[in-house]
Formats: structure tokens, sequence, C-alpha cells
């Protein structure tokens, strides 16, 4: 039996959803009751991926770019995206640097296929990683 991945946020009103039902597959045994919700099935499927390749990396940044394709604003901006979705207060000025970051990035990225040292396709490639 294949389940559905679990949600954490109501599609109606977006507050937390509680659990209130667990069920052993193999045995078809029932749990009733109230469940808190794990803080990483708040995350997308995405940021599960980039929570993944960041912990096999042992949190080396510049290993997540190399395997990602990415700049490294990008997976800081990544890794601030996961702290908030897990609750963590991510801070404003640090968030603004990467955002800056991505501004420089994505200029050098229209300057080098300006003078024509990139393709368009290659620039179109680097600016969707940023």
């Amino acid at each position: 039996m294949r389940a559905n991945r679990m949600i954490s946020r109501c599609p109606v009103c977006s507050e937390e959803l509680v659990v209130t039902r667990l069920r052993c597959g193999h045995c078809e045994t029932s749990i009733e009751g109230s469940f808190e919700v794990n803080r990483f099935a708040r995350l997308s499927k995405e940021q599960l991926e980039f929570v993944e390749i960041f912990l096999k990396s042992r949190g080396n940044i510049k290993e997540v770019e190399r395997e990602l394709g990415i700049s490294y604003p990008t997976v800081r901006g990544r890794l601030d995206t996961v702290l908030e979705a897990l609750g963590y207060r991510v801070d404003p000025a640090a968030v603004e640097e990467v955002a800056q970051g991505k501004a420089g990035r994505r200029k050098e990225i229209l300057d080098a296929l300006n003078r024509g040292e990139l393709s368009s396709e290659d620039a179109i490639k680097q600016l969707r990683n940023l």
C-alpha cells in the first residue's frame, strides 16, 4: 500500500493540523488521540531533498553548491527558508545579505551573456538556479 505524503497545514486556513489517528499497515491496529506533527513534516519535498543533501555533505556549503549546481547565496537562501519552515527565526540582515548576493550574481550572469561569454541556454540555467 502506497501512502500519500502527510500535510501539516490546513488547506482552508493554513493553521497547523493535528494528527488524531494512527494505524499499523501490518496488523491494522489503530490508535486515536492527539499527536504532534513532526517539524520536518512542515517542509516541502524540495526542502526535504535540500536537507538530505546538506546533511549528506555534513553542512559543507561548497559541497552542497557542487552537488546542486547552485551558488553560495542560493544555498544560504534555501537554508534560511528551511529554518523558517521549521519555526526558527532567521536574522533579517542575513536574508538581506543573501538577497543582495543573488542580485549581484544575477548581474554577473547577465553581463557575461552580454559579453558573449555565456550562451543564452547557460545563462537561463544559471539564473534558474539562483
